[in-house]
């Protein structure tokens, strides 16, 4: 590694994360207004040929999904987006609408999961199933996967027709790869099938890798990367989602309030198949493993019943098994994108970037 990227090491991503949050709300909050007048809904939906009925409009479309945005979040991807038209010698801003596109989508994914999942809580608030009904959040779920084409729509005059071209496929290949990862997660939870470790791995690729590599790639896109530089950090992206998704996971795991919000202990309730689960179930004795499958297969919510699966995945070595496949991803990915990143103060903070997202608490 080279001494200008070894010193990213010391980059306070948090920071970075931190700087970068009102400028992606700011974005986030021209393609979906909080609230609706005539003038901002013609901007996305066209001229009425009857009328609008805009307080509607707010009510059912709007408030949701700022409901969601409004929760936080980490705004990781849209971030990781930046970070790569730096590392490419180009400026953030010209990406900058870009950002709208994956937390978007990112969000409208948590909507659906949380109604396809059944669960209760999202960052500690009822999810939006709860709050406005089954109905409305579906809906404004799958508005989420839409109203960013309207960042390609806004672009169609200032990028050259093969780049907005290649841009529409990248989003309809990803969206078309989030929905098979879901599949598999759906599928591999209700207990039909225990994956192998490399099924769940592509499963990751596809639900959590997707939006990571989507946002990369647009951004070397646009930015002018070569084929070898989007496709690299295409990769590189993918692996950071990958790894993100094991150390989800794992703090699922080790949290320390248990119930306190979407995460801490659910994933047994939900009976997920996660690495350290596919892992234990594979190393741990076979009494062990047995009570292990059957309290996926239960999905309890009781805690000590949870703690009673925790303590078998613990002590088959699964987490610290999953903790070394999230660092070896990342540094097996790294190694093969920063020949074609050139030398810059961005190079060094996309490395932190990766290695705040796998060794993070929260």
């Amino acid at each position: 590694m080279s001494q200008r990227t070894a010193e990213g090491k010391g980059i306070d991503i948090a920071q970075v994360l931190g700087a970068h949050k009102a400028d992606i709300d700011a974005v986030l909050e021209r393609y979906i207004p909080r609230r609706f007048n005539r003038e901002n809904l013609e901007a996305i939906c066209g001229n009425a040929r009857y009328a609008y009925d805009l307080e509607t409009a707010t009510k059912a479309m709007a408030e949701p999904i700022w409901e969601v945005l409004d929760r936080g979040g980490k705004r990781w991807r849209p971030t990781l987006l930046l970070i790569v038209a730096e590392a490419l010698g180009g400026r953030a801003e010209k990406v900058l609408d870009f950002a709208a596109i994956c937390e978007l989508i990112h969000n409208g994914t948590l909507v659906v999961d949380d109604i396809e999942d059944g669960s209760q809580l999202r960052r500690g608030k009822p999810c939006l199933h709860l709050v406005y009904g089954l109905d409305v959040a579906v809906n404004a779920g799958n508005a989420m996967y839409f109203l960013p084409l309207l960042v390609l729509r806004d672009r169609r005059e200032s990028l050259p027709q093969p780049v907005l071209i290649r841009a529409y496929e990248l989003y309809v290949q990803e969206m078309i790869n989030v929905h098979f990862g879901q599949a598999f997660d759906i599928w591999w939870h209700s207990g039909r099938k225990d994956p192998t470790v490399e099924e769940y791995l592509q499963m990751c690729a596809y639900k959590t890798g997707t939006l990571a590599r989507l946002s990369a790639k647009l951004s070397a896109l646009v930015c002018g990367g070569t084929d070898a530089q989007i496709e690299a950090i295409g990769r590189f992206a993918e692996s950071i989602g990958v790894a993100f998704q094991i150390q989800d996971d794992i703090l699922n795991l080790v949290g320390e309030k248990f119930g306190e919000a979407k995460g801490v202990g659910e994933d047994i309730h939900e009976g997920k198949r996660t690495l350290m689960v596919i892992h234990s179930l594979a190393h741990a004795g076979p009494a062990d493993a047995r009570r292990l499958r059957a309290i996926l297969l239960e999905h309890s919510t009781d805690e000590r019943v949870i703690q009673e699966a925790i303590a078998i995945i613990e002590g088959s070595g699964s987490i610290a098994f999953a903790r070394d496949q999230a660092r070896a991803i990342v540094r097996q990915a790294w190694q093969e994108v920063e020949t074609v990143i050139p030398e810059n103060g961005a190079k060094g903070k996309l490395k932190a970037f990766a290695d705040y997202l796998i060794e993070r608490n929260i």
